[in-house]
């Protein structure tokens, strides 16, 4: 094996290392690009694409490189990130390789995820507003809403939108200059131009565009000169009729730090909420995902139910719903399983148990026994009446759906009854729910007052 065949299999390892180190989203925009060069005097030489991308990897992710090399076999003690234009004679990747793990324009954009399309967002009550906005701001010739603000929680779409929109400007107005970038990004980019006395430049790259966007705003809360730059930049834009789609984790007027100057710039235009998803939305994203999934590995078998049971149980973010979901069929293809209701508790467990909504058996209990007019002694008593016994069965139901609990623990809690019970309650309320209209309302109200 040559010195260079060496030195790319021990790179590959460390990749390897670094995916799961940093995740694959930070991988793929960050590390993906780098061009090992070599180990000489127990220094690693990397190479990145630009300035930009070399001084971000130094400050960020150099202790990881560094980590991942060791654990693989490397002997560097240190590790060295420089631009291409700074790096030693070699092999760099060329323009279709970087195109092939980052899409940027000649901006400088930071890198687009090829999934974060309009057609991959479902849509639903609580993310109609928002993306209708971004759909209009993405395809209308005239800048009709002048700045959008895009805020919500982690989770819930506004990363996604803000990609979408891009994509689509890309589509229709190729020669429309978009610039995307996080806040974050925007700061460090001010600061480098400050530092290599560049800052005309600077302003002259973000004054020049027709699209700006900047995701997560409430990063430079308190950081009062990128403060200071990001609101003439606003200006101007807005001055020259060139349209501003900015994103955070809050309403404006809510973000602690921001100048109330950059407050109400902001309220200027349409500040569109993305609420938190609700259960057919959530329901509607997983049976899209696993469409996709079940397109590409058809040998699984997903039980319908699985997904209504992760649309219930993970609600607070999106990503963790997909994720969830990921994990199933990965665990299903690895050990050759079915993805069952009990395959699906004993492999998401932790993600359950982070995700419960505090609902207990003994709340179940109560909310079922004053719907139906019963005592709690009903719940956990021999009792056979139909009266008593089919919504002694639906709280089981709730309890199987709603809660972590294993079947033997539910039948436990139900007067010490054994598991085939609390499954044959599960099968028999899933069934009626299919054939009885009036027992599927009862639960669907009661598992939203539960959920409430």
């Amino acid at each position: 094996m040559t010195k260079n065949e060496g030195g790319s299999r021990l790179w590959a390892d460390a990749c390897i290392v670094l995916k799961g180190d940093i995740g694959a989203g930070a991988f793929k925009r960050w590390i993906e690009p780098l061009k090992f060069k070599g180990d000489t005097a127990g220094a690693a030489s990397i190479a990145a694409p630009s300035d930009f991308a070399a001084d971000w990897v130094n400050r960020h992710y150099v202790d990881n490189i560094l980590a991942a090399l060791k654990e693989v076999g490397g002997a560097c003690s240190r590790v060295k990130v420089v631009a291409e234009k700074d790096a030693e004679d070699g092999a760099m990747p060329n323009a279709a390789e970087l195109a092939a793990t980052m899409v940027d324009n000649d901006l400088n954009s930071a890198p687009l995820d090829r999934r974060f399309t309009f057609d991959q967002f479902i849509v639903g009550r609580p993310n109609e507003l928002a993306h209708a906005a971004a759909r209009r701001v993405a395809e209308g010739e005239e800048v009709t809403f002048n700045p959008v603000f895009l805020h919500g929680g982690v989770g819930l779409g506004k990363t996604h939108l803000m990609h979408a929109i891009n994509w689509r400007i890309k589509d229709l107005y190729p020669d429309c200059k978009v610039l995307y970038l996080s806040a974050e990004q925007f700061m460090y980019r001010f600061i480098q131009a400050i530092r290599h006395r560049s800052t005309m430049d600077f302003k002259e790259q973000f004054r020049s565009v027709d699209v700006l966007m900047v995701d997560d705003v409430q990063f430079i809360a308190g950081k009062d000169s990128t403060q200071e730059e990001f609101f003439h930049t606003f200006n101007a834009l807005i001055d020259e009729g060139k349209q501003i789609v900015i994103s955070g984790d809050r309403a404006p007027g809510e973000i602690d730090g921001l100048e109330n100057r950059i407050k109400s710039r902001l309220q200027w235009g349409l500040v569109v909420d993305i609420h938190p998803t609700d259960y057919e939305l959530r329901l509607g994203i997983l049976q899209s995902k696993a469409e996709i999934a079940l397109a590409k590995d058809p040998g699984i078998v997903l039980e319908p139910k699985v997904l209504e049971f992760l649309a219930h149980r993970i609600s607070s973010n999106v990503r963790v719903l997909e994720g969830a979901l990921t994990r199933l069929f990965a665990f299903a293809t690895l050990v050759g399983r079915e993805i069952t209701l009990d395959m699906a508790q004993e492999c998401l467990a932790d993600l359950l148990r982070a995700s419960d909504r505090k609902v207990t058996i003994e709340e179940i209990m109560r909310k079922v026994a004053e719907h139906y007019n019963l005592r709690m002694s009903d719940m956990t008593s021999a009792r056979r009446a139909r009266a008593v016994a089919r919504p002694r069965q639906i709280a089981m139901y709730l309890a199987k759906t709603l809660t972590s609990k294993s079947l033997p623990e539910i039948g436990r809690r139900f007067g010490g009854r054994d598991h085939t019970t609390v499954m044959h309650a599960v099968k028999r309320v899933e069934s009626l729910s299919e054939t009885d209209s009036q027992i599927a309302e009862d639960v669907e109200l009661l598992r939203r007052m539960l959920e409430a």
